[in-house]
């Protein structure tokens, strides 16, 4: 045990390290790694702008009005919250709007009765919900110094909900396969969605899930190798943009930590 710890230790160390040294763009690298996903399908609704129309048409039969306008919707709302984030501007607005988005995609695309893109559309949401959080933060402190009331409560539930709804694309990535690795595989990475959920080693936890989702993204959504004529080509660039967002969330948890309302948090009164 003791040799465990003194391993964790110098682990949580090099964590530090890492962050003191990337403290000033690592915010930005995870604000951009989570909007990546929205900014990608924002593009590839103006690109394929008629087979998205028609899809919807022929799904739906709602009509090319309403067909033009989802697209339309998808594509302004998109790429404008993304511009927002990005500039930092009137963020909170921007996450509400994609919000609005993971809502009605998951309508119109019948993603409610697929349980792999419902788990990973709510991954999604989670980040957005930890953005949002630290927009919050930001907004506040400019008003450093004044009486407070407790306000950064609805801030740390939020970061609670987004750890907890965040760690749900790893359980899509959890494959039942009767081999060792396979198994050890499963149980590392259980281990570690429970940690972040918890909040307890929190950005080790995170940064080890960081590097191992984005291995598992680049070796198993290489799009790049798709030929373009290629259905499969379009699936695995938004699946691998989707994980990029995530990853883009967990780094927000490296980066800030997970809240108050975490064991870390609470280890400090003990």
């Amino acid at each position: 045990m003791p040799r465990q710890q003194e391993l964790m230790d110098k682990a949580e160390d090099v964590v530090d390290l890492i962050l003191r040294n990337s403290k000033f763009f690592l915010p930005h690298v995870a604000r951009f790694c989570l909007i990546s996903t929205f900014l990608e399908d924002g593009i590839r609704m103006w690109s394929q702008w008629n087979e998205q129309q028609d899809y919807m048409n022929s799904t739906w039969g709602c009509g090319w009005l309403l067909a033009a306008f989802f697209v339309v919707f998808n594509l302004v709302g998109q790429l404008g919250g993304c511009i927002m984030i990005l500039s930092r501007q009137k963020v909170s607005a921007a996450c509400g709007i994609l919000f609005g988005i993971i809502f009605i995609q998951t309508v119109a695309y019948s993603i409610l009765w697929d349980l792999k893109f419902l788990l990973r559309n709510l991954a999604l949401a989670g980040g957005v919900l930890l953005l949002l959080a630290e927009s919050k933060a930001e907004g506040r402190s400019l008003f450093a110094g004044l009486p407070s009331l407790g306000e950064n409560n609805p801030k740390q539930y939020m970061q609670l909900s987004g750890r907890i709804l965040l760690v749900l694309m790893f359980l899509t990535l959890l494959r039942f396969d009767l081999n060792l690795f396979q198994i050890i595989e499963n149980l590392v990475g259980t281990g570690l969605i429970l940690l972040v959920a918890v909040g307890y080693k929190t950005k080790l936890s995170a940064l080890a899930l960081v590097v191992w989702l984005t291995a598992l993204n680049f070796y198993f959504n290489a799009w790049w190798n798709i030929p373009d004529y290629r259905p499969m080509r379009d699936f695995l660039k938004y699946d691998f943009f989707q994980t990029l967002s995530v990853v883009g969330g967990l780094l927000l948890v490296v980066a800030y930590g997970p809240g108050g309302v975490s064991m870390d948090e609470h280890k400090k009164n003990w």
